[in-house]
Formats: structure tokens, sequence, C-alpha cells
């Protein structure tokens, strides 16, 4: 049975300035493992296991922001308690009442932007974040990426 419908994205390809900066980010906060690669062996290609990332080498790098990418997380506190141990900065906290979900915003090296991602409820997700959700100071609309998703 043939489908229009993709299995998963298999990874995404960022530029970088320096492989082994990179390299070393993205296994120091991520936990990523470098693969050797068969073929063109001037990328640089990491592995979670669940996800890939792909770094292909530049010289100059180009403005990135407001692009980015997300990364889903299944223990808030421990990721921002791991940040903090290995003195990463992010951006506020905010939380999406709609959604139950906390997001906050890191940048590699280069200046990728990365959201980070906490969603309470969701199959396979993290526990309830009650005590975040009630916190937050915005209230927005109905709409959330959840609704989207039911929606395809």
């Amino acid at each position: 049975m043939s489908s229009n419908a993709p299995a998963y994205i298999h990874h995404v390809n960022f530029p970088t300035t320096d492989i082994d900066r990179t390299r070393e980010w993205y296994g120091k906060v991520f936990g990523m493992k470098a693969i050797t690669p068969k073929s063109n062996t001037k990328v640089l290609l990491m592995t979670r296991g669940n996800f890939d990332l792909h770094f292909t080498p530049i010289d100059e790098m180009d403005r990135m922001a407001p692009y980015h990418f997300a990364v889903e997380l299944e223990d808030w506190d421990g990721f921002m308690a791991h940040l903090d141990d290995i003195g990463v900065r992010h951006t506020r906290i905010t939380s999406r009442p709609e959604n139950r979900s906390l997001f906050c915003y890191i940048h590699d090296p280069d200046h990728t932007m990365i959201e980070l991602v906490y969603h309470a409820g969701r199959p396979g997700g993290a526990p309830e974040v009650k005590e975040y959700v009630e916190k937050a100071t915005v209230k927005r609309g109905a709409n959330s990426a959840d609704e989207a998703r039911a929606q395809l």
C-alpha cells in the first residue's frame, strides 16, 4: 500500500562554522553521538537514536533567526538543571495553557535557535505540568499545535 504521508523526519541539516565545536556542543547538551559517514565525509552526522541532525561546514554563518527546530523534552526540570550545570543559557520560560506546554529557546555556538518544548498529556509525552500552567499570566486562544495535528 502506498501513501503520500511520510513516516517521520529522518534528519535536518544545518550549517556550522566549526565541526569540532558543534560535535562537542550537541554531545554535551543533547547526548548526541557522531556517526562516521561512508560518503560525504565533510558533513557531521549526529544521532540521538530517535532523531538525527546533520551539519554542513561553511566559512561564514548567515543569520538563522527566526529559523529554528524544536526538541520535545521528557523531563523539563531535569533538562533545565542540566543546562544550568553545563552553563547553557536559555530564554524566559513561557507556558501555553491551551495545550499544557512549556517552552524556551537556547542557541548553539553558531547561533542556531533551538526551541525546547514540554507537553503534558501527549501520548508518550511528559507528565502533568499543572503547576506551570497555573502560573501562566498570558492566556491565548483555543488553537494549538495538538488541535492542528488532530486535523491531519
